[in-house]
């Protein structure tokens, strides 16, 4: 029989704000952090993990212990999901939004710096796209999973301005 324990009630509150720490830190990494994760970025979450680990779980290394600290994740995981899913301010923060890095064949440079993504990572992204050049893109945007969509010319109706292009893209997915 289970009996009500404080610590259990401690552990699924350190996790808890553990989570939120670890959230919030990684989407101030950017978008291009998430997407593309270099053998950095993945020692990085390795030893984050089990650095927090202690701090979730305390003195407390039972099996019901971890146990509490897994729902608790999973439960709060759950939670942000669905508030992310139904309120698009929420989502706009925690996701982020797509960046446009190229628009009719001219590199949006101050997006690329804001975005940490150098020139040459743009150009093997063209690459990939079969594109070898930037003059030959109408649109390049970096989308919220860290994937670069890229668009040539001829593939899109023309629109005045930046945004309409996106809010087409938008619709037509």
């Amino acid at each position: 029989m289970w009996v009500f324990d404080f610590t259990l009630l401690e552990i699924a509150l350190r996790t808890l704000v553990i989570y939120l720490v670890v959230l919030v830190g990684i989407r101030l990494l950017g978008k291009r952090e998430v997407g593309q994760m270099t053998p950095f970025d993945l020692v990085l979450l390795l030893l984050i993990a089990n650095a927090v680990q202690n701090a979730m779980t305390g003195p407390d290394t039972t099996v019901t212990g971890g146990m509490v600290a897994a729902i608790t994740l999973l439960m709060a995981n759950a939670l942000v999901t669905r508030i992310v899913f139904r309120h698009k301010k929420i989502r706009r923060w925690v996701e982020g939004s797509p960046t446009l890095l190229v628009h009719s064949g001219a590199v949006v440079q101050e997006n690329l710096t804001k975005e940490k993504i150098s020139l040459d990572e743009l150009q093997q992204a063209l690459r990939e796209h079969g594109i070898e050049s930037v003059q030959d893109v109408h649109i390049a945007v970096l989308e919220v999973d860290g994937s670069i969509s890229v668009l040539k010319k001829d593939e899109l109706p023309k629109a005045s301005a930046p945004h309409r292009l996106i809010r087409f893209l938008r619709k037509s997915k």
